[in-house]
């Protein structure tokens, strides 16, 4: 199931699956194309956050061939704490424009008000 959210005239599809895979989010996010796409980390294959695996990369790189900005919502530090690069990786994210993780849909609202809708940038 999957809700969807205006969030400063953002339109946020907040992705919710049990099991994710990223193929399932690239479809789900086409048919409402949202400006964004919230997942928690608990729908994450746990793979993710070992930046060894790839999984996050390839998350990533499909979100962006497929033009879907992605907020990770959830507590993360845990995974910073266990490893330098993770915590890099999650640095930088919150940098870009692309991929951001935040604690929860409220914290992505917060940023969001900031930031210019898709199409005016």
């Amino acid at each position: 199931m999957s809700i969807l959210h205006d969030m400063h005239g953002h339109k946020v599809l907040e992705w919710q699956a049990a099991a994710a895979k990223v193929l399932d989010l690239i479809g789900d996010a086409s048919a409402s194309d949202p400006d964004w796409v919230a997942i928690s980390t608990s729908a994450l294959p746990a793979d993710f956050f070992e930046l060894k695996t790839g999984i996050a990369g390839e998350w990533t790189q499909k979100c962006v061939n497929y033009g879907i900005r992605l907020a990770i919502l959830g507590d993360v530090s845990r995974y910073i704490a266990r490893s330098k690069a993770f915590a890099d990786f999650v640095r930088e994210a919150n940098r870009g424009g692309q991929l951001w993780f935040l604690d929860d849909l409220e914290a992505l609202g917060a940023r969001l008000a900031g930031q210019p809708r898709r199409g005016e940038r």
